[in-house]
């Protein structure tokens, strides 16, 4: 679909992906394992995946069975991970695709065994989410011995917060390999904020990092010591504007009431395609290079804003994530005004948007 004539459309920075992956990656040292779990964050997993093939990474990262066998059907050949745990009848299904299980448990151990293929063991050392708890990973030794884990992984929980937290994972996740009694090839822990505040300067020796977040534009603030080039935009046309007389109100529950006259634009976007409600009456948008407030309550498919010191005319663009002029509205700048994580705002943004690829590696 082109964009010019569509209401609402991501527009996703190619470009900026491949020189985010390049910059992580020459931080940390070491080879790439890129999570493209969530459909890539909501950006389209299988472009992505095929795009960040040029920084040669060991592998990809998912979350479930049914992404990365979308992944194989697009034809990446790398290994995957399958970081959420198997139910059982999701077994046959990755051994079929050649996905790489993380198991915790001697029970999925003793299923997947038989396949003989790769699996790494997932450690829990504060998380407590999945995997085997860090003070009994003992008791798997044998069948770690007799199956060897091609890997073992933690995951830091704070390493984007200046804590002790991650010295206490480290130091339990040091404990686990001991009671394991074997090193597995591969020992991983580094999501995006990890590398970005800390880069190689590791007390392990970790074997790949996994960045995610970093990838697709965002950054975990002060004490990075890289910063991603911006990666998604957010755009909607104007489909109506009108002039409002004071003491009028706008959207449900009449939240927002005119202070004299004012000129209220229509955006043809809403909750339904993942501008979210907590928006309403929080966050701005940017019009002909100018910040616009949202006005009201954010709708299921329209979001208005009030344009009073805006030039603005049905059909122009508003840009709701991006840069239009000398404004700047980056992801995590807009789930900050409406209390929600980069992580929500992104992967909430719904297939009901076109995709519109950009950058080097064209549209």
């Amino acid at each position: 679909m082109q964009c010019l004539l569509t209401r609402a459309w991501v527009e996703i920075d190619l470009g900026a992906l491949l020189r985010n992956g390049a910059r992580v990656a020459a931080h940390a040292g070491i080879p790439l394992l890129p999570m493209v779990k969530a459909d890539a964050y909501g950006l389209g997993a299988p472009r992505v995946a095929r795009v960040l093939e040029e920084l040669d990474p060991w592998g990809f990262g998912v979350a479930t069975v049914g992404e990365g066998e979308e992944l194989r059907r697009a034809g990446i050949e790398r290994p995957i991970i399958v970081f959420t745990p198997l139910l059982p009848g999701d077994f046959d299904s990755a051994r079929r695709a050649r996905l790489t299980p993380a198991l915790g448990s001697a029970d999925s151990i003793r299923l997947w065994a038989p396949a003989r293929l790769p699996w790494h063991l997932a450690v829990d050392t504060g998380m407590s989410r999945a995997g085997v708890q860090w003070n009994e990973v003992a008791p798997l030794s044998n069948l770690a011995a007799a199956t060897p884990p091609q890997g073992v992984f933690t995951h830091f929980h704070s390493a984007d917060r200046d804590s002790d937290s991650r010295r206490t994972q480290e130091e339990r996740f040091s404990r686990a390999l001991t009671d394991l009694g074997i090193r597995p090839k591969m020992v991983h822990a580094e999501n995006s904020p990890a590398v970005a505040r800390r880069g190689r300067r590791y007390p392990w020796t970790w074997t790949v990092a996994r960045p995610g977040i970093f990838l697709y534009g965002v950054g975990s603030g002060a004490g990075d010591e890289i910063v991603p080039d911006p990666v998604v935009s957010l755009r909607a046309r104007v489909v109506e504007v009108r002039t409002i007389p004071d003491g009028e109100t706008v959207s449900y529950a009449a939240t927002y009431r005119a202070s004299g006259q004012r000129r209220i634009a229509t955006l043809g976007i809403g909750y339904a395609d993942g501008y979210r409600r907590a928006f309403s009456n929080a966050a701005s948008v940017i019009v002909g290079g100018r910040r616009a407030p949202v006005a009201g309550l954010v709708t299921m498919d329209m979001t208005m804003i009030d344009v009073t010191d805006v030039q603005c005319e049905v059909g122009d663009v508003a840009t709701l994530i991006g840069i239009d002029g000398r404004e700047r509205l980056d992801v995590a700048t807009v789930a900050a005004a409406g209390g929600i994580s980069p992580y929500e705002l992104l992967t909430g943004l719904r297939s009901r948007l076109p995709r519109r690829f950009v950058g080097a590696r064209g549209a």
